[in-house]
């Protein structure tokens, strides 16, 4: 392929990367060290009311944003290095804390909940969608061609449905009088609120992004065990190995290169949680780093966002990104660097 047709192939991918994924986030970037607020004015304003013998006058200051020609409100911004990151971070009450040896205290920060939640959430879930989706892959790659069909169909529902309406679904079951919660009471005699504490909501949450991310798992695997060698299969179980040795030593060795490709998209997809929080309407019990981004730029009563706190929180956010994906992307460079070799 010469030059020409590889930049005819390739000039439009890079273009689009450019201009959606690079520029905005040059500008998030740019966003987090400074800081954008309304240029206001103090007005006198009089205000009279007939009395007895006469008007009654009082006046008072208000503070009121100055408009351009074009009736846009006048905009001042200025440069703050590090500071919407250290309010971010909340550096001084996380040290208090820490020096203190008060987890609770630390658990108060917006952020650090947040981080906590999301390194939980993320880590917890991978063994479990790699687990089960490698289970039903083998069950169904050993079921018969009858029933294939229908158990790979059912097996991808939860994968096709909406993450919001998804989670959605799983919190009508749980919540109140739902479905579930109801079959709960009666079995302990007992009402059950399940929404009321966090780690109840957190381990909702964790069933949900594994009943929904599991299937994808699942196809992936089992499209790689279609290209398992059977003759090698059949050797290892001509000098008696068992099953678990089959799957151990043959198996999983030839689908790893998809074992790193699911995990980085689940570390990746799971690190940036915002449908559980949404969905399960948790931001009194639990929230993640995405939704406390989406929360700095939700506007005050006066109509004002913190976007400069905003870009801050996801600056932090893609670094822990990057730094969870380190190992892996590590391991796919080694493998790629040694097949070259």
């Amino acid at each position: 392929m010469n030059k020409k047709t590889f930049a005819a192939f390739v000039g439009p991918s890079v273009a689009m990367m450019l201009v959606f994924i690079a520029l905005p986030l040059a500008t998030v970037f740019m966003q987090s060290f400074h800081v954008t607020t309304p240029v206001t004015e103090l007005i006198e304003i009089e205000t009279c009311t007939p009395g007895f013998t006469g008007q009654v006058c009082v006046t008072k200051t208000e503070t009121r944003p100055v408009f351009d020609e074009a009736g846009n409100i006048l905009t001042d911004t200025t440069f703050v290095g590090f500071g919407s990151y250290e309010k971010v971070l909340a550096l001084g009450d996380a040290a208090a804390a820490l020096a203190k040896a008060s987890w609770h205290d630390l658990m108060l920060i917006d952020f650090w909940k947040a981080l906590r939640f999301t390194i939980t959430f993320t880590l917890i879930t991978l063994p479990l969608v790699l687990g089960i989706g490698l289970a039903i892959a083998l069950a169904v790659n050993n079921a018969t061609k009858a029933i294939k069909g229908p158990v790979i169909f059912v097996s991808l529902l939860p994968f096709i449905i909406t993450p919001v309406i998804g989670a959605l679904s799983i919190r009508w079951l749980f919540i109140g009088d739902g479905i579930l919660t109801a079959g709960i009471e009666w079995y302990l005699g007992r009402d059950v609120s399940l929404f009321a504490q966090a780690w109840t909501l957190e381990v909702l949450m964790l069933f949900y992004r594994v009943w929904h991310v599991a299937p994808f798992a699942f196809v992936v695997f089992y499209a790689g065990l279609q290209t398992v060698n059977q003759d090698t299969i059949e050797s290892a179980i001509i000098d008696g190995a068992s099953r678990f040795e089959r799957l151990r030593f043959v198996i999983v060795p030839h689908i790893m290169p998809l074992v790193v490709f699911v995990s980085l998209i689940h570390l990746m997809d799971s690190y940036r949680a915002f449908e559980e929080i949404v969905g399960f309407s948790s931001q009194a019990h639990v929230i993640s780093l995405q939704w406390l981004t989406y929360d700095f730029l939700t506007p005050d009563d006066s109509g004002n966002r913190s976007i400069s706190r905003a870009s801050a929180s996801a600056m932090l956010t893609m670094l822990g990104i990057v730094l969870i994906l380190a190992p892996l992307l590590r391991r796919t460079w080694q493998d790629f660097t040694k097949g070259r070799i």
